[in-house]
């Protein structure tokens, strides 16, 4: 069974790029670069993984795509481009000359127009993803969820997955509004869904493995085993725990599925959705 981390960063950090980096977040104030990650995936049994953009340029993608070629663990990468820009075509097509460039994304999360990918030039720059082979990572907030379904709606030969399960407000156990949105989502098969960036929704000093539990019950019946993966949102996770804490927290609960589930979970599923073959 091949293991995928299906979510990560790296970064040289910049205090005014890097500004979502806050203080309260000290402990990944630093570089995280491949000779950082490249050990503790051998510590928890991780074969390879896919490094996903944190900086919204296409500088970082260069960054990533240098890294890649270098260190064969990085099996894949999620970039940005402006998918709103009038040359986002001949952009995709410079893309396709790199094989581990699998897919983009935006930060929706911090967009002031909670509805932006709904507008027509964003559309417009997500119907020509599919034709270049590429996915789409969407990144939000629970109140975005709603436009996300419409989205998906529009591109049903597009496939999504959603990031950190939309980030429901796991701290005070709010769960209702989320699981009843996040359920209408997933009744759309072209979108997948990541076990990922939970913990920095929880409490980050006290959480507990019981605090996860009904949300995880509710993407895993959702989405089914065919559209979930795990990812670390390693160096992310770090703030809450760290890498072993968070695998050790999915490790527990998917314990209980059958020995082919748990392969589809762990790789299966990351490896089909991002196409990685090396």
């Amino acid at each position: 069974m091949k293991k995928i981390d299906s979510h990560q960063h790296f970064w040289r950090f910049d205090p005014v790029r890097d500004s979502w980096i806050t203080d309260n977040m000290k402990v990944v104030q630093r570089d995280f670069l491949p000779a950082d990650l490249a050990p503790v995936l051998m510590e928890n049994g991780i074969d390879g993984c896919v490094a996903v953009q944190a900086d919204q340029s296409e500088e970082q993608n260069a960054f990533l795509l240098e890294l890649a070629a270098d260190n064969s663990f990085i099996k894949g990468i999620v970039g940005w481009v402006d998918l709103r820009a009038e040359n986002i075509k001949e952009t995709l097509e410079f893309y396709k000359g790199y094989d581990k460039m699998k897919g983009f994304r935006h930060v929706l999360q911090g967009e002031q127009d909670r509805s932006l990918m709904l507008r027509d030039e964003f559309k417009r720059g997500i119907s020509m993803l599919e034709g270049f082979g590429y996915t789409y990572d969407i990144l939000i907030y629970t109140d975005q969820i709603k436009y996300s379904e419409e989205l998906v709606t529009a591109f049903p030969d597009q496939k999504f997955v959603i990031d950190h399960i939309a980030k429901p407000d796991i701290k005070n156990q709010n769960i209702d509004d989320w699981a009843a949105d996040m359920k209408a989502l997933a009744g759309h098969e072209n979108v997948s869904c990541k076990i990922s960036g939970m913990v920095t929704e929880a409490d980050w000093q006290h959480w507990k493995a019981a605090d996860f539990e009904p949300y995880l019950d509710v993407v895993f019946e959702a989405f089914g085993s065919g559209r979930v993966m795990f990812g670390s949102d390693w160096p992310v996770c770090e703030v809450a725990g760290g890498y072993g804490k968070v695998i050790g927290l999915v490790q527990g609960y998917t314990s209980k599925l059958t020995q082919i589930e748990q392969e589809l979970f762990w790789g299966g599923n990351a490896i089909k959705f991002y196409n990685l073959t090396n």
